[in-house]
């Protein structure tokens, strides 16, 4: 019997501290991959992987990149040793191809910490194929949009395709826990609840359009890359279906850490 298609998911993965943290969203994130069940394989979008054209890992196991200092030895210490798919990286590009997209390979790279600390809470056994793709900053959303329509396909297929980056990115506001910390800024709430409406409300439109239409837009992402991941998860959810929000949380007094299922 075949199953139903994964739904997209964009995730918040915060700061790469996140596997040591008790926190609500390492919890949720915790429990999510016994919530959706086994993928046969993940495709996920990570912000912290830029390039002119959308590039794909296609390598036979995946390094950690510890892409990060001045954080705990104990996570330098962290593997996600999950197996690639250069199979899945091939039929990825060519769906890229196919909607008119440009589609590069990598042979070399492995996971990056947007990728491989979500994955790691989510699916500690590292026993997934997992296969990474770049985002093209200065292309904007309307082009990662197009990236996720074209890749909806892998859904069907039992691939779980996943946009990680963060929700609101504003690190030169981050606070330490301590008074005062969990109080959220009103510039922080005012995005997050339009961004919330409007994705709930599938208004695609203004979702392209949110450095205009978003309070306070430009002060939660001074740039744009921890944002287009959910644009390419969003487009890979299923033509008009249902935009369900998995979990909202607050962590560094600014960075909201929602995540996001698209069926």
């Amino acid at each position: 019997m075949a199953r139903a298609p994964f739904p997209s998911l964009f995730l918040s993965h915060g700061a790469p501290s996140l596997p040591l943290e008790d926190t609500p969203a390492s919890a949720f994130l915790r429990g999510l991959g016994t919530a959706l069940g086994r993928p046969d394989a993940v495709l996920v979008v990570s912000a912290h992987w830029e390039t002119a054209a959308p590039t794909l890992n296609a390598v036979a196991r995946n390094d950690t990149i510890h892409d990060f200092h001045g954080f705990p030895r104990a996570l330098h210490e962290m593997r996600y040793p999950a197996p690639g798919s250069p199979e899945l990286a091939a039929e990825a590009a060519a769906l890229l191809r196919a909607a008119g997209l440009e589609a590069g390979s990598d042979r070399r790279r492995g996971l990056d910490h947007g990728a491989w600390v979500p994955l790691l809470l989510m699916y500690p056994g590292a026993d997934i194929p997992v296969v990474q793709l770049s985002v093209q900053t200065a292309a904007g959303p309307a082009h990662h949009l197009a990236v996720g329509r074209a890749l909806r396909p892998l859904r069907g297929r039992g691939v779980l395709v996943v946009g990680s980056g963060s929700y609101t990115h504003d690190l030169s506001g981050l606070r330490r826990p301590g008074p005062g910390a969990e109080a959220e800024p009103d510039w922080v709430a005012g995005f997050a609840d339009w961004m919330d409406r409007a994705l709930v409300e599938r208004r695609v439109a203004d979702l392209l359009d949110y450095r205009r239409l978003a309070p306070g837009a430009a002060r939660n992402h001074p740039t744009e890359e921890h944002l287009l991941p959910l644009y390419a998860a969003l487009g890979a959810g299923s033509e008009g279906g249902t935009v369900e929000r998995l979990h909202r949380s607050l962590a560094f007094g600014v960075l909201r850490m929602d995540a996001y299922a698209f069926h």
